[in-house]
């Protein structure tokens, strides 16, 4: 794994081509690193002590993220995230003073019957953002395989290019 840059060295930009942004691209941003599946008995939404989260390298991941954004001079217009611990963690730390919550992006891992209109939900918030630079949003799996019909690992994203975010085929790369 690449070793995070001293605050006063510019990160170093990865080796491997990330796709084009255009503008009114979305970029869908897997949490990072949170070990297990799902989430464990008596999990509540408000309280990160019920919920799995970060581990110290996935956090140290979500930094690189940021960190390769910026090296790219990548223009980010917003950062959105579900309400989830571990995905307001990752954009906080890649993005820092700039996530703000939105609950169609909730894990619905588990509860199929709120899948389909959540994940609606989310197609109509994506196609109504109006802005400059690329959204980012830190979502979970089960969200970017509904959006895209693509799987994401821990920390990896998926490019929706702009300027029509939900027509144009999906992209996946790894921002770290």
């Amino acid at each position: 794994m690449i070793g995070v840059a001293a605050a006063c060295v510019a990160p170093a930009v990865a080796a491997e081509p990330w796709p084009a942004m255009p503008p009114g691209s979305v970029v869908l941003i897997r949490h990072a690193l949170a070990p297990g599946v799902g989430d464990p008995p008596g999990f509540r939404l408000g309280d990160c002590r019920t919920q799995r989260n970060l581990s110290d390298e996935g956090r140290a991941d979500a930094r690189r993220i940021g960190e390769q954004f910026r090296a790219r001079g990548i223009a980010v217009g917003a950062v959105w995230a579900s309400q989830w611990c571990r995905t307001k963690e990752t954009a906080e730390l890649a993005f820092p003073g700039r996530v703000q919550e939105r609950p169609a992006f909730n894990s619905h891992f588990g509860r199929a019957d709120e899948a389909s209109g959540q994940t609606a939900q989310a197609r109509r918030e994506i196609g109504a953002r109006r802005g400059e630079g690329v959204l980012v949003v830190v979502t979970h799996q089960v969200n970017i395989t509904a959006l895209t019909g693509l799987s994401a690992a821990s920390g990896d994203a998926v490019l929706l290019p702009g300027p029509k975010p939900l027509e144009a085929p999906s992209v996946p790369f790894t921002p770290r």
